[in-house]
């Protein structure tokens, strides 16, 4: 029988031997001259593969820009979605971030594009990265409900970065008066199962899950709200990985809340025209905009959700996501909050 000394100097032999033999694979999976790093994120793993090419911005910078989208979706849903994700990071011509993809496969799968001229400025206010994490945390339905895929990750996506602290409110609800019209129907309008417009896709399913919102706040008094149901729908085991009916989704998220909202709104939006009145919506949240912006009538009926909307359970004042260390292949570190 060894000792306790000789057996803790074997561990650690084995420990330093795993991930020597982990470091060799990993580098021999990809090219010398693509740069790969591990974020970990609670009980989740985001591997960051940046391919060949030329970016203005720094390692570090990358890589804050992946934890502050990270950090957004976990604080919308309490965690991120799924134990493990590839996101590769493939530099193009010109500014910005574009060309977003997200897949089931591979246990979680995002392909994203960055500009060669892309500043960190640019990865600061940046919302794709962090639209397509949303993705993560809803199951694939069938192609006529791409609708609610797109529009989920439209409208959680600024309420997921305003609760991680990476967007302010105001920005968030100028942008949502600003563009949310794009969801109405138009002449025409078959519902959302059966228009397939870009504004309807985008718009139209945000546009649904603002009304659910906002339902599911009245008829709980403001004590829970979609990220109730989106969040019992994840616990459910409906991430992008799973395909579940539609109905099975909704389903699932009212039983999480308690209340029937989501799957009563879709039999009246799924096909045919639903007709909203935005503007008296706005009066009664108390969201008026005016000169490029936003100020908030705290004397409106519906004051409170949109704060309950806002911030959730988070109050505006607390604490963000916990910090991500970077491991593997990388000195491990600590981000500072922006």
């Amino acid at each position: 029988m060894k000792d306790a000394n000789t057996s803790s100097k074997t561990f650690r032999r084995v420990v330093l031997l795993c991930l020597f033999v982990f470091f060799l694979a990993s580098a021999g999976a990809f090219p010398a001259d693509e740069m790969t790093s591990t974020i970990v994120i609670g009980n989740s793993r985001i591997d960051v593969v940046v391919e060949q090419g030329s970016l203005q911005v720094s390692k570090e910078e990358l890589l804050r820009w992946v934890q502050w989208a990270a950090e957004s979706v976990s604080a919308y849903y309490g965690h991120f979605p799924i134990p493990h994700v590839l996101l590769r990071i493939i530099p193009a011509d010109g500014k910005g971030v574009r060309n977003g993809r997200t897949f089931g496969e591979k246990g979680g799968f995002i392909t994203i594009h960055v500009g060669s001229n892309t500043t960190s400025q640019d990865l600061g206010t940046d919302w794709m990265l962090t639209h397509e994490m949303v993705h993560l945390a809803f199951p694939s339905v069938a192609d006529n409900h791409h609708w609610i895929e797109e529009g989920i990750a439209t409208y959680v996506e600024p309420i997921a970065r305003v609760r991680a602290k990476h967007m302010d409110a105001t920005e968030m609800w100028f942008e949502l008066v600003r563009d949310l019209h794009q969801g109405l129907p138009a002449a025409g309008d078959k519902g959302l199962d059966h228009t397939h417009t870009w504004g309807r896709t985008y718009w139209g399913g945000a546009l649904f899950c603002f009304l659910a919102d906002i339902e599911i706040h009245q008829k709980t008094a403001n004590r829970k709200g979609l990220d109730d149901a989106l969040r019992g729908i994840l616990a459910a085991g409906g991430d992008i990985r799973q395909d579940w009916p539609l109905e099975k989704a909704l389903d699932t998220g009212d039983q999480a809340t308690g209340v029937p909202v989501l799957r009563p709104l879709y039999e009246k939006m799924k096909d045919q025209p639903y007709d909203v009145d935005l503007p008296a919506i706005w009066t009664e949240l108390g969201v008026e905009r005016a000169d490029g912006k936003v100020r908030f009538l705290d004397t409106a009926p519906l004051s409170q959700t949109r704060v309950a909307i806002t911030y959730g359970s988070v109050a505006p004042g607390s604490a963000a996501a916990s910090p991500i260390s970077i491991l593997a292949g990388d000195t491990a570190m600590n981000f500072p909050k922006r």
